[in-house]
């Protein structure tokens, strides 16, 4: 909640602006501001920079108001150089089906079988009818994510579980069908929608690869910057409403009750609860809790990262490898942030407790909590919400735990971290 304070913390360089920058379709001119336009403290950029070098980042751009205050490549990266979004991709894919529920070519209430034809799973025609296009955005389709291969599109690899609506699974299967969804809604590919509908209009460009697992979106980290800046605006662009507006705002709020950290294909921080990936528990916390409550973000394999956050103006853009290898890499964002909150030399960012932080990170042994303050408490919760283990030490033996992610918290601070 301390985050809510932000609005009046921030100086009024960027409130000042008079309206918000749209970049230019067909150029590389972006405006930029300076630290001392938004009153930043310069000083602290390097130790930002040293974390994303260590964390194998390529790509980081942080615009305020969309123009550009931060822009970095590293090594041999360019601003001209291409990445895949992976599963940051699965919020444009969003968008698109907002976009064409709004042209009337779809119904988020529509069975996914108008579309993708009966038999598309091996349930029985009755479950299979009950799944619908909300049930596949929300990831609620009651589909098995148990099964051996989470990318197969298969009718053999699509079983159902469950009633839909009943049961939160990250499941790739039945998102990648959304594809197929809207080329059939459509009449025309993904791709040529999205490039109509989103690409063109924002001076956005990529696409959506035509093979491999997943059907990944690659693009450069300024396409990506764009896509981030139509999503704060909430679907308008340079004064043109390209996605409905109610549609935008649903997007990026909690689309059921069982996950409520997740939208239509978004992550959504500041709720009460979040589940992760092949796990069937809720995790008592918000799912970044360094980062503010009303953030948003697009978030796939190995940190890539589009993230929104709507009372600082600002959009975040990552793009790179990550030694977490996370299907989701939401530990990246809850260690990046802090880097960037000291960049605001505002009162929060002087206060701000001191954050704990963990290593060796994959552990095997010992895993020691460093900024710990003595007789300070930790809990460490498994996957499905379990405590497996408690103590006031700053160290955590794992031996004897299974490999896996867990999550230490500390009062209110919560970090994620593997056993292997």
């Amino acid at each position: 909640m301390r985050y809510l304070l932000f609005l009046f913390l921030m100086p009024f360089a960027v409130a000042a602006q008079d309206a918000f920058y749209f970049p230019p379709n067909n150029s590389d001119d972006w405006e930029t501001l300076s630290f001392d336009d938004v009153g930043w403290c310069e000083e602290n950029l390097p130790a930002l920079m040293d974390f994303h070098t260590d964390q194998s980042t390529k790509a980081f751009i942080v615009t305020i108001g969309g123009k550009i205050v931060i822009e970095q490549y590293f090594g041999n990266f360019t601003a001209d150089s291409l990445w895949l979004w992976n599963s940051a991709g699965k919020s444009l894919t969003s968008m698109a089906i907002g976009i064409a529920e709004q042209e009337g070519l779809l119904s988020l209430d529509d069975s996914s079988a108008d579309y993708l034809g009966e038999g598309w799973t091996s349930c029985t025609l009755e479950d299979e009818a009950l799944i619908t296009i909300r049930d596949q955005i929300s990831m609620t389709s009651g589909l098995d994510d148990g099964v051996i291969d989470v990318y197969c599109t298969d009718p053999e690899c699509l079983t159902c579980l469950a009633e839909p609506g009943t049961r939160w699974a990250y499941h790739n299967g039945p998102y990648t069908m959304l594809d197929e969804v809207i080329a059939e809604a459509s009449g025309t590919s993904l791709n040529l929608f999205i490039y109509n509908r989103i690409s063109q209009p924002i001076g956005m460009n990529g696409l959506f690869l035509p093979f491999g697992y997943n059907r990944v979106f690659v693009s450069k980290a300024r396409d990506m910057a764009r896509f981030g800046s139509l999503a704060l605006r909430g679907g308008e662009w340079n004064g043109t409403q390209i996605l409905n507006a109610q549609y935008a705002y649903d997007m990026v709020h909690p689309s059921q009750n069982l996950n409520p950290s997740y939208g239509y294909l978004w992550w959504l921080n500041g709720q009460s609860s979040y589940m992760l990936p092949g796990f069937q528990a809720q995790i008592p916390l918000e799912i970044v809790p360094t980062a503010p409550d009303d953030a948003y973000a697009a978030i796939g394999k190995d940190g890539q990262i589009a993230m929104v956050i709507p009372s600082l103006d600002m959009v975040v853009v990552r793009m790179g490898n990550s030694p977490d290898n996370s299907a989701v890499s939401t530990q990246f964002v809850n260690q990046m942030w802090p880097f960037i909150e000291d960049l605001f030399c505002s009162d929060i960012a002087e206060s701000r407790e001191k954050q704990i932080s963990l290593y060796p990170n994959p552990a095997s042994e010992v895993l020691n909590i460093q900024g710990k303050l003595p007789n300070e408490k930790f809990f460490v919760f498994d996957g499905f919400g379990r405590v497996v283990a408690t103590g006031n030490e700053s160290f955590v033996d794992v031996k004897n735990l299974p490999k896996g992610m867990y999550v230490l918290t500390i009062g209110e601070q919560a970090t994620r971290f593997a056993v292997q």
